[in-house]
């Protein structure tokens, strides 16, 4: 809760008027009365000065001004997603490909790639031809993307996490 007008509890302020321009060094009371009769807020910029510092405006159209910067603030960020890219140990040339474009495509979009080879039946005997392709991957992408999380079991499949690289 941001502290504005009465609950400014300091015996010297520095104030500031709408326009930017100092007002100079006052009590909290003194500096009240001006806002009042401006018909606008005193709010406390800075409590860390000495004195501290408070500006008189429009406290309404100071907190949506903020907001707004949050807003365009927020827009901006990019937030990193996990993005799955599925197959089986068994896999033909072609389809490999595919999942190898795929990966790309998530990692130069900034997103983390988790490859999970799913296994079925006694296939999982095989793990180790699963590891294998998981580790050819790894290399083909490797100069796009650093495993984050080797190849390891996780019941019927086996994943790896892959992270672009910065």
């Amino acid at each position: 809760m941001p502290v504005i007008n009465e609950r400014i509890r300091f015996p010297k302020v520095r104030v500031i008027d709408a326009d930017g321009s100092q007002l100079g060094i006052m009590t909290s009371r003194e500096a009240q009365t001006m806002a009042d009769e401006k018909e606008l807020d005193l709010v406390l910029v800075s409590d860390k000065a000495d004195p501290p510092v408070v500006k008189i405006i429009d406290y309404g159209k100071h907190k949506f001004e903020q907001e707004k910067k949050a807003k365009e603030a927020k827009k901006k960020q990019h937030t990193v997603d996990v993005k799955e890219v599925k197959m089986r140990y068994k896999i033909e040339e072609h389809d490999y490909n595919v999942r190898i474009n795929q990966a790309e495509r998530f990692l130069k979009a900034g997103d983390k790639v988790k490859a999970t080879i799913m296994f079925r039946g006694r296939e999982i005997q095989h793990s180790d031809l699963a590891e294998t392709l998981l580790k050819r991957m790894a290399g083909d992408l490797q100069e796009i993307a650093e495993v984050q999380q080797a190849p390891k079991k996780e019941g019927r499949n086996m994943m790896m996490l892959l992270a672009p690289k910065k």
